[in-house]
């Protein structure tokens, strides 16, 4: 099963709907997002496409209850406050927005763990707990839009992202 990741996309409607065509494109069909969408007009691409959306809040989700009006109303959407434990495809697997925010015990208790917060695409183990980073969707502090795509079975991670000449606004 393959799973698209997305963190940081900031209201960025153009980059979250580019990304979400390339996931359909490469057989994903739900969305794991650690955070900070911002406003709910955020999620529109996502419910557009059809596609199954889980997630955490960010720090700079303002609306969190609009985000939640929004993912409840019916395009299988489901919002947590952070860290979220759950079970996917076989893999137990931990949302949050901050890693910082995550005692290590409970990062070794998950096969994966999917975090935002520092805008930058990183994919690291620790024992047998793959921890991944997919990066800033909204390309705003460091100028190119990134995502990534995981084979949960396998657990190997392809890392995206967008040119930035097209990403100029």
């Amino acid at each position: 099963m393959r799973v698209g990741l997305m963190a940081d996309s900031h209201d960025r409607i153009p980059a979250i709907a580019e990304f979400v065509r390339i996931m359909q494109e490469g057989g994903v069909s739900m969305l794991l997002h650690a955070g900070d969408y911002c406003a709910p007009f955020a999620l529109r691409p996502i419910e557009e496409a059809s596609m199954s959306l889980a997630g955490v809040f960010g720090r700079n989700d303002g609306d969190t209850q609009g985000l939640l009006a929004k993912a409840t109303a019916g395009f299988g959407a489901e919002l947590f406050e952070g860290p979220h434990s759950f079970e996917l495809g076989g893999q137990r697997i931990l949302v949050v927005h901050d890693i910082g925010d995550v005692q290590p015990r409970s990062i070794e208790a998950h096969s994966i763990v999917l975090h935002g917060f520092t805008h930058q695409q990183e994919m690291k183990s620790r024992g047998d707990t793959l921890i991944v980073n997919p990066g800033e969707s909204c390309g705003w502090l460091f100028g190119t839009p990134k995502a990534a795509i995981l084979d949960l079975d396998d657990k190997t991670v392809e890392f995206l992202s967008l040119d930035p000449a097209h990403w100029t606004t």
